[in-house]
């Protein structure tokens, strides 16, 4: 299991990142208990949370810590409707693929490609984000 730094109990020591999320995502920044990645396709607005745990479950987390990956998926919720503007917002831990725990939110409106079904196994159209729009969610949600 990995240590825990003793300034802040929330931060491992020797975390890392799946390979296969860093594959598949920008890696943005830290928020207050998760790594903060967004998915390269841009056809829907989808940030990947990642909070520092051996753990496989969001609900198997002490509470203070599970508490605190929800507020940053909060955070991040309010971003994808507050300045966005999507109607919908889809919040899911599965980690069939990935066995490091994280959780995807993703923002949802009747306009994109695979609208109303999930994002999983219908999002077939891609959208690479820009440099510039990379940064300007990173300055939005990021206070690092």
């Amino acid at each position: 299991m990995a240590a825990f730094d003793e300034r802040s109990p929330m931060v491992m020591t020797d975390f890392t990142l799946h390979p296969l999320l860093l594959a598949d995502c920008h890696r943005l920044g830290r928020l207050s208990a998760t790594h903060l990645l967004l998915h390269r396709n841009a056809a829907v607005p989808w940030l990947i949370l990642v909070p520092e745990s051996d753990l496989g479950n969001l609900l198997d987390l002490p509470n203070a810590q599970r508490d605190s990956v929800l507020a940053d998926c909060k955070r991040v919720s309010d971003y994808l409707t507050d300045v966005l503007g999507c109607p919908k917002v889809n919040v899911a831990w599965i980690g069939n693929l990935v066995p490091q725990l994280h959780v995807h939110v993703i923002g949802r409106s009747p306009t994109d490609p695979c609208w109303p079904k999930p994002v999983w196994g219908h999002l077939s159209a891609v959208r690479e984000y820009t440099p510039a729009e990379v940064d300007a969610i990173r300055a939005a949600l990021v206070n690092d």
